[in-house]
């Protein structure tokens, strides 16, 4: 049976023409994309959901999703809590994304906050980083159960036999930190079901030494922001270098496969997007810049979530705790 994936076609800066694009690209008898849009929206004859309005980028996310209930985005997630689609991607506004999620798919029993998982390529293979923005201020308990999430997504999507995991800090230190970190750090020392390995700084992200890195959510996406920025910083220098001289270019022809590899692995447009771990259904969030190859690569990544069973695995997984009211 095909695995129903609800898209909201008008999230992200290049909506409608590249959401559409990317869900055609993806489309097949084992995944079917379910287009969320106006009556107008040319759909190419994918399954089509007509909405009625749009949560723009610069919405307010709470005032967005209580005020647009029959916008793409919010009948997007709510498909996925009444159980008409498996999984739902947007790349629109994420903090709404969030707030639509919790409305209708809402929380896993026992999860205190979800968090955004993301994929980083690193240097031996992948890890993933959470919080990457679902929480700008989270709590030590809060980020031990994003450890919990974080070992649960490497073993299922990732592979991973037995995940390790490592706290983001200043330091490798258990002294180093700040209050939250240090007392995470406790925390995560004495938590069963965990294989953690102590803390790891933002200079190792890349480098492959663990498998979940977990951080609360303002600091894991000003640690994304940055090594996104950096990776297309540096990618773009080595373009320019290579294309500036006669030597340059007869050098980059001889490394260009090696070249091509590097910026496929390093491109975020190769997973399309990330989870939001610790809800009833799978929910993944796109760049809001993201083309018609993210697009599709993050119904894919949706897709898999269901084949692998993240949610009931997540499910199983995590501790029971109550629920947190803040």
């Amino acid at each position: 049976m095909a695995v129903r994936v609800a898209v909201d076609a008008l999230g992200g800066d290049r909506a409608p023409d590249e959401i559409v694009a990317g869900a055609l690209d993806v489309a097949s008898p084992e995944i079917q994309p379910v287009l969320f849009g106006p009556a107008d929206l040319d759909t190419h004859g994918l399954e089509h959901v007509v909405t009625i309005d749009a949560v723009e980028m610069d919405d307010k996310p709470a005032e967005a999703v209580r005020g647009k209930p029959d916008s793409s985005l919010v009948r997007s997630a709510r498909a996925v809590g009444d159980g008409v689609a498996d999984a739902v991607v947007s790349a629109g506004n994420t903090g709404a994304m969030l707030a639509a999620s919790l409305l209708h798919v809402r929380r896993l029993p026992g999860v205190l906050r979800p968090a955004i998982g993301v994929v980083l390529p690193t240097r031996v293979g992948a890890s993933v980083l959470l919080d990457a923005g679902a929480n700008a201020d989270a709590r030590p308990e809060h980020l031990v159960q994003f450890a919990h999430m974080g070992s649960v997504f490497a073993a299922e999507m990732l592979e991973s036999a037995e995940p390790t995991v490592r706290l983001l800090s200043i330091g490798e230190e258990a002294e180093k930190g700040n209050q939250l970190t240090l007392e995470a750090h406790r925390l995560l020392l004495g938590e069963p079901g965990l294989r953690f390995e102590g803390n790891t700084e933002g200079r190792t992200l890349l480098e492959g030494d663990t498998d979940v890195v977990v951080t609360d959510g303002f600091t894991g996406n000003v640690a994304l922001k940055t090594l996104e920025g950096t990776i297309a910083s540096v990618l773009g220098a080595l373009r320019c270098e290579i294309e500036g001289s006669t030597r340059g270019k007869i050098g980059g022809a001889l490394i260009r496969p090696a070249t091509r590899t590097l910026r496929s692995r390093l491109d975020p447009e190769t997973h399309g997007g990330a989870y939001l771990l610790g809800l009833r259904g799978i929910v993944v969030i796109s760049h809001g810049s993201s083309s018609r190859r993210a697009v599709a690569n993050a119904i894919r990544l949706a897709a898999r979530g269901v084949e692998h069973d993240v949610v009931g695995r997540l499910a199983a997984r995590l501790p029971q705790r109550t629920p947190s009211t803040s």
